[in-house]
């Protein structure tokens, strides 16, 4: 190892693009880039002692553009194609995993979703079944510009006892290429690799205790001469963003953040509510979430995983002949019933996500039509967020209701819209803008059925900043 102990050294990064470039200037260290934190606003460290010189601030501001499943890649196109590689396993954070993978697709790179498993299809941490587009053996001879791990247990562990990634990713840092770790992953998979050695590192605080004291840094995102590192499921677009950023530079991190309705500066108030009623049952809240060829995965993934460690009981349905579901940006999810299926039981909740082609793929659902008229009618809840609520208009289901949607379709509501707002509650209605927006409405939800100290203690395992009160 006493190669990648030189290659692992302090040294000057070598970035493709000007912008970044720039940034590493200093011989002894990579400075940080300039995408801040989204959850807590803090600006990243510099990776030595030395003070870093000041960098600039990418604030991402409200998304006009339609949601599709090419959003803002033809940014991209005029950039040589860049490669990533993203390992799942038993256990993967599913929202780790399937951010990361979405937010570089939409900037242009060509990601390979592989398998540690001797399946491609896995189980995530809290339930979700992913399928891999490839096994990990397959990857062995193939070059990547960045390997992104997500985190999540077991699942770190099962990336970490994968020898083939060992030696991918061990390859990746000896040749200077970018590697990086958010969650577990950075403690359970790299540091046993030997491959956060001189790093200033940063991870899941539940695993902060492992890394080397002298490099471990308290921030949601940590750039360390090749290697990015990131907190947990709450800071994942930043994580993701900022490696887009590495990428293919400030420009098109910027405009995918703004597609994603990012607001790094917290603008938009989270919730409004109105006519407001208790949600409260007496026994596990069931939860129904639809889904289709072209649903948003973004949106699928976080409200499934934020419920599932709320402890309700969440069922997803396909409307499609299969289980198996593509997903607006690739990800392939396997749905736990066909929508026939569940129909036969009564849930408290129904939740449309969004992505343009789902959303009409769901609208033709007469199985979901006649479960969405008998919710309203037994004066059940039910919501949508992106462009879903434009399923619920179209249906009577948002007559004289308040209710908010992705920027590309509130011309088409003809209730009163509410803007401003991340989360818009009306009675038994809840409505969202859709995509970075949607862990806000999921915990919002959790708090509707348990109370605010139900949703802080999701959001303090997720590392996200969520309200005291």
């Amino acid at each position: 190892m006493e190669s990648l102990s030189s290659v692992l050294s302090p040294t000057v990064v070598k970035f493709s693009y000007p912008m970044l470039a720039s940034m590493a200037a200093s011989a002894a260290t990579a400075p940080s880039f300039s995408l801040r934190s989204m959850a807590s606003g803090q600006r990243r460290t510099a990776t030595s002692k030395h003070s870093a010189k000041p960098t600039k601030t990418l604030s991402a501001t409200t998304a006009t553009n339609p949601v599709s499943s090419t959003t803002s890649t033809s940014t991209a196109t005029s950039l040589p194609p860049k490669k990533v590689l993203v390992p799942i396993g038993l256990g993967t954070e599913e929202m780790e995993a399937v951010i990361i993978v979405d937010v570089l697709r939409r900037a242009g790179a060509d990601v390979t979703v592989a398998s540690v498993e001797p399946q491609l299809q896995i189980e995530a941490s809290c339930g979700t079944k992913l399928v891999a587009d490839t096994s990990i053996s397959s990857c062995s001879d193939q070059i990547f510009d960045l390997v992104a791990l997500p985190g999540g247990m077991p699942g770190s562990v099962r990336l970490r006892d994968c020898a083939a990634l060992q030696k991918i990713t061990s390859k990746q840092a000896e040749e200077r290429r970018l590697y990086g770790a958010i969650c577990a992953a950075p403690a359970v998979t790299l540091l046993p690799w030997g491959l956060l050695r001189r790093r200033q590192t940063t991870c899941h605080p539940a695993f902060m205790h492992k890394l080397p004291t002298f490099w471990a840094v308290k921030s949601n995102i940590q750039v360390s001469e090749g290697l990015t590192t990131s907190r947990g499921p709450g800071t994942s677009y930043v994580f993701a963003l900022c490696l887009v950023e590495q990428l293919f530079g400030e420009s098109v991190a910027k405009g995918i953040g703004e597609s994603l309705l990012v607001c790094l500066d917290d603008d938009n108030s989270r919730k409004e509510e109105f006519n407001k009623v208790e949600w409260s049952f007496d026994h596990i809240p069931r939860v129904l979430i639809p889904v289709a060829n072209g649903s948003e995965e973004i949106e699928v993934v976080t409200i499934v995983d934020i419920l599932r460690r709320a402890k309700v009981d969440v069922v997803v349905a396909s409307v499609e002949k299969s289980v198996q579901i593509l997903a607006s940006q690739g990800t392939k999810i396997i749905a736990d019933k066909l929508i026939g299926v569940a129909a036969e039981l009564t849930y408290d909740l129904i939740i449309l996500p969004g992505g343009t082609a789902g959303a009409e793929r769901l609208n033709k659902s007469r199985i979901l039509k006649n479960l969405l008229k008998e919710q309203e009618l037994a004066g059940r809840i039910y919501g949508a967020v992106c462009s879903s609520p434009g399923i619920l208009h179209r249906q009577g289901l948002l007559k004289g209701k308040k209710a908010t949607a992705h920027p590309s379709i509130v011309s088409k509501l003809t209730n009163e819209v509410v803007n401003g707002t991340k989360v818009v509650i009306d009675g038994k209605v809840i409505t969202s803008r859709g995509l970075s927006t949607v862990t806000d409405f999921a915990l919002v939800i959790v708090s509707k059925l348990f109370g605010h100290a139900r949703a802080r203690s999701v959001a303090e395992g997720l590392v996200y900043e969520y309200p005291r009160s």
